[in-house]
């Protein structure tokens, strides 16, 4: 397995996408994200970039397809394929297998929903083999990422945090990283912020802006 979580810098993208925008749905420029994807693909030295039309959900899908599914998460065992998925504060759950990849976003909606399950329990079931292991990729932390008390209060228990500042807050990561242990998953983390980092497209901090991508592929044999 091999990934990658790209940032800002190196695109073409004006602002206030500036850099490398991967988002084809957020306002920029179609041609200018077109470009900003084959670039990626060129200094990953991968075939092609996949991408999802992410809806919130833990629905799961097998690539290769011809057209972009409506999910939340993806997997396949063809190498030179980089699985991608977009985020602006919501975390990417990139796994591996011997023999297979998988990619999914991972939300509020989705975390509760089980999407990270949802694609290591798909990946097993179309024949991964070999240990697994996961790496969550950068989100609103569990100290920036402010909810109602309502919302807190409704959600399991991993989930609950409170800000640097005493409000209630969410950490999903937190959640997720005991939903993949749950299933013999090892968890590896980016442990950025995206409200705090910079160099990472934040919807909650930036308003309109681009979206950043987590990858995973296997390597062409």
């Amino acid at each position: 397995m091999r990934t990658a979580v790209t940032d800002r810098s190196g695109g073409f993208s004006a602002a206030p996408y500036g850099g490398r925008n991967l988002g084809g749905n957020v306002g920029d420029d179609p041609a200018t994200v077109a470009r900003n994807r084959e670039k990626t693909a060129a200094e990953l030295g991968v075939e092609r970039l996949a991408f999802m039309r992410q809806i919130h959900s833990a629905r799961v899908e097998r690539l290769p397809r011809g057209d972009l599914p409506e999910c939340d998460a993806i997997f396949t065992d063809v190498p030179g394929l980089a699985l991608g998925a977009l985020g602006a504060d919501c975390p990417a759950i990139l796994v591996g297998a011997e023999n297979m990849v998988g990619a999914a976003h991972s939300g509020r909606v989705g975390t509760l929903l089980g999407v990270g399950p949802a694609l290591v329990e798909a990946m097993r079931a179309a024949g991964a083999t070999g240990p697994m292991t996961a790496l969550i990729g950068p989100a609103a932390c569990g100290r920036c990422y402010e909810v109602p008390e309502a919302m807190r209060a409704e959600a399991p228990e991993p989930m609950r945090s409170t800000t640097s500042w005493g409000t209630p807050a969410l950490d999903l990561r937190a959640a997720l990283a005991v939903q993949l242990a749950a299933l013999d998953v090892t968890v590896e983390h980016d442990p950025r912020c995206t409200i705090e980092a910079p160099e990472l497209y934040s919807y909650r901090r930036d308003g309109v802006t681009g979206r950043f991508a987590g990858l995973v592929w296997l390597e062409p044999a």
